[in-house]
């Protein structure tokens, strides 16, 4: 169907009826349980690492190597290497990985699709200046030189929380990740024997210096100077402090194992967490590691023939955000799907108290987690989205989850104004000075797209426009806002995705839309329109400006837009092209096509496509736009 010609009621009925298809397709998807998940998609190293894991414990099978083989082989790309996001150029360090998967796989070394990926490697300077991560990988496979990396003393794990450099003022993430790691930076194991490396270093591996950390400082020298000290007391320890550092690790690790046999749910403190219990003397029979092993069945998706890792699973997020865009349709609140949806979301509530905590030591817990099993670490986004849903499908503001849901989030708001994912004030400037740190965010501060879904939350959820939190938060998205009139995305691409965020939450908060510095954001919008009439935007704008709102247009990126405008004009000519555009691009299932990835885990370095973008956002965005005009 074209629209293009379409204006006023005709544009409006068929954007209607464009919500409910895309509504219906979504009820098909929805669990029997009530939830949605949707696949997370993100690069081959995820992939590749499985495999590393399953060699260097013993445990990998052929139709491990054969499935994981097939899907390496299917995402190279035609310069060789393989790419951090659709396409997008290859990457080093995940090349580097992906090839010697390949090679444990037993692809021979003068393979073509080998010969590709080593000439693309060695063209990027080679296996040296991979990341550490990649680096690490060699070492535990042993094929990289454990001199040649960081030494890290377990005795770290000892300081107390508020320490400049403990462990907590790492990003969840991160800490779930270095928490372990100060297992392997010290006892160095390696695990296996396997194909030699040397085809795609330029040099002897090692040999040169790898990355610096991306935020050097002077405890980077400082650190560098203290390397050699470091692995000869690793060598030479003392023994009860040793025993006592090590303990505490264990401990902590084998804590915050959830049901699910992961960590946290995620990938690297899951695969790290394994290692460290592995190399304490914990045996593969152990039922922690059996249970970690058997829990990464529901990370794995295998079909045609191909393996593929994800590096988490978000559940928790499809099913808020689905719920939300049927609830924009109209939908009653007896609405089967979202009433199943409703009662899934409850039970997922995180009532324990997590790592949130001790750094300050305030507030009850309440909230709810990205992933299926994540009882340590809730997050805000996750939390206000879900409270958004919840009310959206009838239950009332007094509901004991959602006034504990609310108190929470008002506790986690930091010291600027603004909210984190996990942590408070997490935005330390030491610990990215590690040595190790030489990739990705390894902490965790406001950003304008959480803490404008928060502030949209809490005020759907009754806290009035005058409370504290309120009016801080607001000077805070002022604050942030660029000097284009956009707002960064922390975890969407990206102005899009933040100025979409932030315009909506201004309106709800009762800012006057009409205000010069709000008019900007959403002039920002209309300027970064497409001819087609949708928006895009490019992953290289969290690299340079000249990016930013530019790019083929996409489903969810139109529908992020869309959110925006809509809340400072109903009525803009964009709106109805950006609301054409969407129509037009719907097919006759109800679902629109999308290869770009729109989600950010860190910019430029670890990007996501979330499969279930392309359908509830478009039907969040429809919905309102001819709810409204109905109204």
């Amino acid at each position: 169907m074209t629209t293009g010609h379409l204006t006023g009621r005709e544009l409006h009925g068929a954007a209607r009826l464009a919500a409910d298809r895309g509504a219906s397709h979504l009820r098909d998807l929805q669990d029997d349980d009530g939830y949605w998940w949707g696949e997370l998609e993100s690069n081959s190293s995820i992939t590749a690492e499985q495999l590393f894991l399953l060699e260097a414990l013993g445990v990998a099978t052929d139709d491990d190597r054969a499935g994981i083989a097939a899907e390496l082989l299917a995402t190279q790309g035609e310069d060789g290497g393989w790419p951090v996001w659709f396409g997008g150029e290859g990457d080093l360090s995940i090349s580097v990985e992906a090839w010697y998967a390949l090679r444990l796989a037993g692809l021979p070394v003068d393979a073509e699709p080998l010969v590709r990926a080593r000439d693309f490697i060695l063209s990027k300077g080679g296996g040296n200046q991979a990341r550490f991560f990649t680096r690490l990988w060699l070492a535990v496979l042993g094929k990289y030189p454990w001199d040649a990396l960081p030494a890290a003393p377990p005795e770290l794990m000892m300081l107390p929380p508020r320490a400049p450099i403990s462990v907590y003022r790492f990003a969840s993430w991160a800490r779930g990740t270095f928490v372990p790691m100060l297992v392997i930076l010290s006892r160095n194991p390696s695990f296996t024997q396997a194909p030699s490396v040397d085809e795609v270093f330029a040099e002897a591996p090692g040999s040169v210096d790898g990355p610096a950390p991306r935020a050097p400082g002077p405890l980077t020298k400082w650190m560098a100077r203290l390397m050699p000290v470091a692995r000869w007391y690793n060598r030479h320890p003392y023994k009860p402090l040793r025993r006592r550092s090590e303990q505490r690790i264990r401990e902590w690790i084998l804590d915050r194992q959830e049901a699910d046999g992961s960590w946290a749910g995620i990938q690297p403190p899951w695969v790290y967490s394994i290692f460290a219990l592995h190399t304490l003397g914990m045996p593969l029979d152990h039922p922690v590691i059996t249970r970690a092993l058997d829990g990464f069945s529901n990370f794995m998706l295998r079909r045609d023939g191909r393996m593929r890792m994800q590096s988490c699973v978000s559940p928790v997020w499809d099913t808020a955000l689905a719920a939300i865009a049927i609830s924009e349709t109209g939908t009653a609140d007896d609405d089967d799907a979202v009433a199943r949806a409703r009662d899934w979301l409850l039970a997922r509530e995180v009532t324990r108290e997590g790592d949130w905590r001790r750094i300050p030591r305030r507030g009850d817990a309440g909230g709810w987690a990205f992933e299926l099993h994540n009882e340590w670490y809730p997050d805000t986004d996750d939390t206000a989205e879900v409270l958004i849903a919840l009310l959206k499908a009838g239950v009332p503001r007094d509901h004991s989850a959602v006034r504990r849901g609310v108190d929470w989030l008002l506790t986690m708001q930091s010291a600027n104004g603004g909210w984190g994912s996990f942590d408070i004030d997490n935005d330390s400037t030491l610990v990215g000075q590690f040595p190790v740190c030489d990739f990705g965010e390894v902490v965790d501060p406001p950003t304008e797209d959480v803490s404008s879904h928060v502030l949209e939350a809490l005020i759907d959820c009754g806290v009035p426009h005058g409370h504290p939190a309120i009016r801080r938060g607001i000077a805070y998205l002022k604050s942030t806002q660029r000097a284009n009139g956009a707002w960064w995305g922390r975890w969407g691409v990206n102005y899009v995705y933040g100025t979409g965020a932030v315009l909506p939450a201004l309106h709800a908060c009762g800012v006057n839309m009409r205000e010069p510095w709000v008019q900007r954001g959403a002039q920002w919008l209309r300027d970064h329109q497409n001819d087609d009439g949708g928006w895009g935007e490019d992953i290289r704008s969290y690299a340079d400006e000249a990016h930013a709102g530019v790019g083929p247009s996409t489903a969810s990126q139109t529908a992020w837009a869309l959110l925006g405008l809509m809340a400072v004009d109903l009525d803009d000519p964009a709106v109805e092209r950006g609301v054409a555009w969407l129509v037009d691009q719907q097919r006759a299932d109800g679902a629109w096509d999308e290869d770009a990835f729109t989600g950010t885990g860190f910019p430029l370095d670890f990007m996501i496509k979330y499969h279930y973008y392309r359908l509830y956002f478009p039907v969040t965005a429809l919905g309102r736009y001819a709810n409204r005009h109905t109204a």
